[in-house]
């Protein structure tokens, strides 16, 4: 089991992203941030933005992964790279992307938990 519990961010590209129209944002982060073994759970509007790069250097942890649901995991990395590098951690090791679009809630919790107990956290 892993010691320090992972950060977790939701990125909803605006909130007018068609690809979040079946999921209800709120339940999702919510359940999350209450049922499943995290530090904490967040939306960001949109992380790929400069004030999304300020936001993951003043939050970011070398000892603490990070999850972000959101987009595609390749562009994930191309995008948070740079932010990682800045708070000495490497994003392929440290930065556990998830792509969430296109489902609804429940798919997104499942693909969650399911990320979670690869990483060794127990989750019922």
């Amino acid at each position: 089991m892993n010691p320090e519990k992972p950060r977790f961010i939701m990125c909803v590209c605006t909130g007018k992203c068609p690809g979040f129209a079946k999921m209800d944002i709120w339940d999702f982060i919510n359940t999350v941030r209450m049922t499943l073994p995290v530090n904490h759970a967040v939306i960001h509007p949109q992380l790929c933005e400069q004030d999304g790069d300020r936001y993951l250097e003043d939050t970011l942890r070398p000892e603490q992964k990070v999850i972000v649901a959101g987009c595609a995991p390749a562009m994930q990395v191309k995008l948070f790279r740079d932010a990682f590098q800045r708070k000495g951690m490497d994003v392929k090791r440290d930065l556990v992307p998830i792509d969430i679009r296109d489902m609804t809630t429940e798919q997104a919790l499942e693909k969650v938990k399911a990320e979670l107990k690869r990483l060794g956290y127990d989750v019922e």
